[in-house]
């Protein structure tokens, strides 16, 4: 019961924040929208160097240019909704440099929730309507004998790539709390984890599709899954209900992302001590 309070009051804080924020942003209305148009043309530059790379090729891996973007859509929807939610964690390691973070500490809400909401930035949504927008193509070009179940894993994917990514931020922010900083190395994760899964598997080594598998289980954001929906085979051996596992994939990355933040903070020595 207390744990269901606990968590009922970090989400009750974070929409309060985030909505702060929110706020704040939309006080001038026509930066917002130039900074949110921005956001969506740099993001989409990803995409158009798929695009140039097809130019010129015809497949990639042995991967068609709708196939392609069906694993871009996937990945980066995936990927802005966990950045929206919990992209200010990055900063997490400046605010330990600087002592703010011990502020945070003694206020009456959980630091999770404080340090997610922190500098909510609706801009991120570029990314999100980017990445959708590419899916959106994606499923209508691509060459698929659709099922039921098919149809039914394309936002179960997303929804467990989602709160992948978001354990992989809440993880990350962990170490930064070991490391003292070390927010480049949460950004070669979670930037470069969703760079990397925009392409096939195929174009890969098998001892780091094995890594991305079995370590840290990024492939079930959207390479085990997808193989299935194309009916291709994955270029290493899983069992047939592999497919269906990103929402337990997801529970677990959580679980052990909520463990690694909780121990990280019990280790934590502020600026002062």
């Amino acid at each position: 019961m207390g744990e269901r309070s606990a968590v009922v009051e970090g989400l009750r804080a974070y929409r309060l924040i985030a909505g702060m924020w929110v706020r704040s942003s939309m006080t001038y209305r026509t930066s917002f929208a130039v900074t949110l148009i921005g956001n969506l043309a740099m993001t989409g530059m990803d995409f158009v160097g798929i695009l140039l790379m097809f130019s010129q090729v015809d497949t990639l891996g042995g991967w068609s240019l709708p196939e392609v973007a069906l694993l871009y859509g996937l990945s980066v929807t995936a990927f802005g909704i966990a950045d929206l939610a919990l992209g200010s964690m990055e900063v997490l390691g400046a605010r330990m440099r600087d002592g703010s973070f011990d502020t945070l500490l003694v206020r009456p809400a959980p630091v999770l929730a404080q340090v997610g909401a922190d500098r909510f930035a609706l801009r991120r949504l570029g990314r999100i309507v980017q990445g959708t927008l590419v899916l959106g193509w994606a499923l209508v070009s691509v060459d698929v004998d659709w099922t039921a179940a098919k149809v039914l894993l394309l936002p179960v994917m997303v929804v467990s790539g989602a709160a992948i990514f978001s354990a992989v931020f809440v993880a990350g922010a962990a170490f930064q709390i070991y490391a003292q900083d070390a927010a480049e190395v949460q950004s070669a994760f979670t930037y470069g984890g969703t760079t990397l899964l925009q392409y096939p598997p195929t174009v890969f080594g098998k001892d780091l599709v094995r890594g991305v598998t079995f370590v840290l289980p990024l492939a079930f954001v959207n390479w085990v899954p997808a193989a299935h929906v194309l009916g291709r085979p994955y270029p290493i051996a899983l069992p047939q209900w592999a497919v269906y596992a990103p929402p337990l994939v997801a529970a677990a990355c959580c679980a052990l992302a909520g463990l690694a933040w909780r121990t990280g903070l019990r280790s934590y020595r502020s600026t002062g001590s």
